[in-house]
């Protein structure tokens, strides 16, 4: 099979089996005359980035049902975003998607741009997310290049490279593939190629539309590849987290900075986290320390928070935060690692 059939033979595969996706729009929709929304493809792809799509779909469907178009996005309180968000990590994705939703609102009617170099304009969107929403939103014969695809091109040209040195050389070799053609179905093709056959541990080669040219599996060295750099161990940082419940069933609560790990999110006052904790409450109390930990993994590093809590009059005059009541605080709310603090101090006292 030469390389000039490779796009056409995917297709015909990806209009047999295309997985179905809640923002995505079926291939026998489009040839009906169903146009994608970008506005749904954009919020997909930014909620994809770096998470897997099991855990996106839920998401995905509580900001379209509250949020259905970029206006009202755009529209949308703060807070409620980051609410909305807790738990789906990466929260500079959150401010970034509530910067561009304005951005669209504001700057482009409410209409997102419809070309690679416009959408690079926009607040949060680098050269993966402008390739996607140009190509699957508005078929722009853009190349993307995700996880999957980088290794579908690892393995159908074999190349021995480690990733991530090899990134310009799997987006190359991508881009000679990339049709003029239904170039928005083509990428999403190779994806879902990357995600049900050609997968890091047992491909299915015999399925596989491309099993024929693949230079991996001919070599029998598909399982190798794509070959990767061993990565540097993670450090472990430390800290406390400090949890203080008013006598009406309040909590005490802040905002973390809009900057940083966390950013914009709820949480338990607490000092930064470094090699070894700090005390350092946020008003005066009978803080019990308890006896468990709580143990989080973030993208560079392990960290490990001890427990405190304490009871407080309702005239408690905290340093930092603000107390929250049952009626406005909702655990949902706290990103991951706050809400395991949440859930193992209810069960010690």
């Amino acid at each position: 099979m030469r390389d000039a059939e490779l796009p056409q033979t995917l297709l015909e595969w990806y209009d047999r089996h295309a997985r179905m996706m809640p923002w995505r729009t079926p291939p026998q929709d489009k040839c009906a005359g169903v146009r994608p929304d970008p506005y749904r493809v954009w919020l997909s792809e930014v909620m994809l980035q770096q998470t897997t799509v099991a855990a996106v779909r839920a998401y995905f469907h509580r900001f379209t049902e509250r949020w259905p178009t970029v206006a009202q996005l755009a529209a949308a309180e703060d807070g409620d975003v980051m609410g909305e968000w807790a738990g789906l990590g990466y929260y500079a994705r959150a401010r970034n998607l509530l910067k561009c939703a304005r951005a669209v609102a504001q700057d482009h009617g409410g209409v997102f741009p419809d070309t690679y170099a416009a959408l690079l304009t926009l607040p949060g969107i680098g050269p993966y997310t402008a390739a996607a929403i140009s190509s699957i939103a508005f078929d722009r014969a853009e190349t993307v290049v995700d996880g999957n695809v980088e290794r579908v091109m690892a393995r159908l040209y074999a190349v021995q490279t480690p990733l991530p040195a090899a990134k310009s050389e799997l987006t190359a070799l991508a881009a000679t593939l990339t049709p003029q053609d239904r170039p928005g179905d083509y990428a999403q093709a190779v994806m879902d190629l990357g995600a049900t056959i050609c997968t890091p541990k047992s491909p299915a080669c015999g399925i596989c539309p491309w099993q024929a040219p693949c230079k991996a599996r001919a070599g029998g060295i598909q399982t190798d590849l794509p070959r990767k750099t061993p990565k540097k161990a993670k450090p472990t940082r430390l800290g406390i987290a400090y949890l203080a419940r008013r006598s009406d069933g309040a909590w005490l609560l802040e905002r973390r900075p809009d900057s940083g790990l966390l950013g914009g999110m709820l949480g338990w006052p607490g000092p930064v986290w470094g090699d070894a904790p700090v005390d350092a409450p946020p008003m005066l109390a009978d803080w019990q320390r308890l006896n468990v930990e709580v143990r989080h993994t973030f993208t560079h590093f392990h960290l490990i928070l001890a427990l405190r809590v304490a009871e407080v009059p309702m005239d408690a005059a905290p340093d930092t935060g603000h107390f929250l009541t049952p009626v406005d605080f909702r655990p949902s709310d706290l990103p991951t690692v706050m809400r395991k603090a949440f859930d193992l101090a209810q069960g010690m006292t």
